[in-house]
């Protein structure tokens, strides 16, 4: 006995039907959380910094202060201003400059490797005498003419700002042909007071900074008027791929934080005291 109605034959389940403008709304849906989902842009490229010899130890600190303030940290090439300015002026990708004479940026602004609008100064540069310990250091830089100063290095003036400061220095104490014979050039300032440190030179004149740093050692200060200002400037450079981080770099080192660590360093500018100069 059946109830219902009539059988007419098989029958299929029927399925809902989604409408096609239901699916092209879940598509829509689909693309955007894939493009909410993009993958992070790559970190920025850091800056290439050419910088003299001088800032090698002044520049590690403050490149690591710029690094965990911004995220970048940068690649430092340290060397002789001189031959460093060459370097870009024959296409070196640098992308921030830091010299020890402003000279030198003038030049490489002029040959167009660095934007003269970003150019800054950094410091005004002071030379030393130094000695390592345990060995003579010079009461006066005219005493340098004695004969137990057998070798006297100082940077090559050639292509060094402080080298060419030294020379300059020895000349206006009066000594220089006493002492011509017995100078050794450094490749740079660095070079210069490590031929002091490891007894090839009795004494070195080198850069304060340097000889701050250098704990192994004392030194006497060269009268600021016994050679032309070292005026130490710095210049975002425009062959690089980070212009922009170059100049950042810069402006960091400018900022409060920044000459902080630079004024430990010895690198004053005109009106600061270092404390407890000698």
């Amino acid at each position: 006995m059946r109830i219902g109605g009539p059988f007419t034959g098989r029958q299929r389940a029927s399925r809902p039907r989604v409408p096609a403008l239901a699916w092209a709304a879940a598509l829509c849906v689909a693309a955007l959380l894939a493009a909410c989902k993009k993958a992070p842009p790559p970190p920025a490229a850091p800056p290439k910094i050419a910088a003299a010899s001088d800032l090698a130890l002044a520049f590690e600190e403050v490149g690591a202060a710029y690094a965990k303030a911004s995220g970048v940290k940068p690649v430092f090439t340290f060397g002789s201003t001189g031959l460093l300015a060459k370097q870009l002026e024959q296409g070196a990708p640098f992308d921030g400059f830091a010299a020890a004479n402003v000279s030198f940026v003038e030049r490489v602004v002029a040959a167009g490797a660095c934007d003269g609008g970003t150019k800054t100064l950094y410091a005004r540069g002071r030379i030393v005498v130094w000695a390592k310990a345990g060995a003579d250091l010079p009461a006066r830089l005219e005493d340098v003419k004695d004969a137990k100063f057998s070798k006297i290095a100082i940077a090559n003036p050639e292509h060094a700002p402080y080298g060419k400061a030294a020379k300059e220095a020895l000349e206006r104490a009066g000594v220089w042909p006493a002492v011509a014979s017995r100078v050794v050039f450094g490749e740079n300032v660095q070079q210069t007071l490590s031929f002091a440190q490891t007894g090839n030179a009795e004494v070195a004149i080198v850069a304060l900074s340097l000889a701050i740093a250098a704990r192994d050692g004392s030194y006497l200060s060269i009268d600021p008027s016994f050679h032309a200002p070292l005026d130490q400037a710095l210049v975002a450079c425009n062959r690089g791929t980070a212009k922009d981080a170059g100049k950042a770099f810069g402006d960091f080192v400018s900022s409060p934080e920044g000459r902080t660590i630079m004024k430990r360093y010895g690198f004053l500018l005109p009106g600061e005291v270092l404390a407890g100069a000698r």
